[in-house]
Formats: C-alpha cells, sequence, structure tokens
C-alpha cells in the first residue's frame, strides 16, 4: 500500500465513522504527524477526497469535511432498498456454506463493535456485510448501481450508526434473521421484501434523527 492510499484509507474511514465529523478542520501537518508521513502523501489524499464529495476546500480555513446532505442520504436508501432488495433476491441461490459462515462471522464482529461503541469499524464492516451479498448477483449492471449508490452514500454523509446508537443494535438484529432465512432457503420475495425492510428502517431511524438534531427535511415525504 502506498503512503498516499494508507492516508487516505486512514482519513476517509474517520470521516466515514464520524470520528471526523461536518466542518472538522483536516489540518494537513498535524495528520502527516499522527500518522509518521510527510505532508505530500496526506494532501493528495484529501484532494482525492474532495474529488469524491467527502472534503471541501475552503480559502480561509482550508480543507474541512463536507457537511451531511439529509435529502441526498434519504434519497440514496430508497433506491437502494429496491435496486439492493432485488439484487439480494436473486444473489439468494448463489451464496454457498462458506458465503453464509462469512456473514455470521461479520455480523458477530458487528456485534461487538457496537458493543465497544467503534463505529468505525461498524460502518466498515456493515458495508463489508451487504457487499458480501450483492456482488454474488449474476446481474453485473446491477451491481455496479449499487455499488454507484454506496458510493453516494459515503459522499453524502458516513455510516448513520456512529450518531443513531439504537438502529445500530436493531440492524445487527436484522442481519441475523436474513441470515437465517438465506440459510433456510426461505422464497425470493421474503429475502427481497427483508432486505427493502432493512433500509427503510434505516431510513425512518435517519429521518427521526434529522428531524431532531439538523432542524432540515430529512428527504422527501418527512
Amino acid at each position: 500500500m502506498s503512503k498516499q492510499e494508507r492516508a487516505y484509507q486512514v482519513i476517509r474511514e474517520r470521516i466515514l465513522g464520524g470520528v471526523y465529523g461536518p466542518g472538522f478542520r483536516l489540518v494537513i501537518n498535524q495528520l502527516a504527524r499522527e500518522m509518521g508521513l510527510s505532508p505530500i502523501p496526506v494532501r493528495e489524499a484529501i484532494r482525492r477526497m474532495e474529488a469524491e464529495g467527502l472534503v471541501l476546500f475552503n480559502r480561509n480555513t482550508g480543507a474541512v469535511v463536507a457537511p451531511m446532505d439529509p435529502s441526498a442520504y434519504v434519497e440514496t436508501l430508497e433506491a437502494l432498498a429496491v435496486i439492493e432488495g432485488y439484487a439480494t433476491r436473486v444473489s439468494a441461490p448463489h451464496l454457498g456454506a462458506p458465503d453464509l459462515a462469512r456473514l455470521r462471522d461479520i455480523n458477530a464482529r458487528m456485534r461487538q463493535a457496537m458493543e465497544s461503541l467503534d463505529f468505525v469499524s461498524f460502518g466498515r464492516l456493515n458495508r463489508e456485510f451487504h457487499s458480501a451479498i450483492y456482488e454474488r448477483c449474476p446481474n453485473a449492471y446491477l451491481v455496479d448501481m449499487i455499488r454507484r449508490a454506496w458510493q453516494r452514500m459515503d459522499q453524502v454523509r458516513h455510516s448513520t450508526f456512529g450518531f443513531i446508537p439504537g438502529r445500530a443494535r436493531n440492524s445487527v438484529e436484522e442481519h441475523d434473521l436474513l441470515v437465517r432465512e438465506l440459510e433456510a432457503g426461505a422464497p425470493g420475495e421474503v429475502i427481497e421484501e427483508l432486505v427493502r425492510e432493512h433500509k427503510m428502517n434505516t431510513m425512518r431511524y435517519f429521518r427521526e434523527w434529522a428531524s431532531r438534531n439538523l432542524h432540515a427535511p430529512a428527504g422527501p415525504g418527512a
């Protein structure tokens, strides 16, 4: 892994996990010292995140973490509820015993991360859990759509789990239920509905949180 890639991974994970919240100043020299790097790879990593929409450059304050866009977050979740629900349905027949064992392991680590309040790891593991399923979808175009939707969620703001702790526990339980149904060979429509409801639950939790904390509309129908 290059120095720039290392800086990128560390800073990006902290942003997505809520360690560096919206408006947080990313002081290049300070970050470089923390990671034992020169400022150049850190600056390049931050420029890369600017292109992704995670970071903004301000003439007066320098690099700062981009603000949250509640409406875009909700819109993306709504889209994922539909496309990832269907992708999971068609992925199910392609998930073997090793895949299901991996899902159980990831979810167990999510539970551990939740209990230790490590929401950076929790968010990363959540993305890993879902990708382990939809990457088995035989429709490459659909997989690409889902990847882009997850990327957009990263851009509009990090995992909601860091600032909605109650959702984290429910999410792990919903993952457990999904894995049980996959292991039992549940009908495709049941699998699809579980994933849709899982996404919609996250959206509802987020809207509720946003209405109390952001003082701004949290997407269509909020």
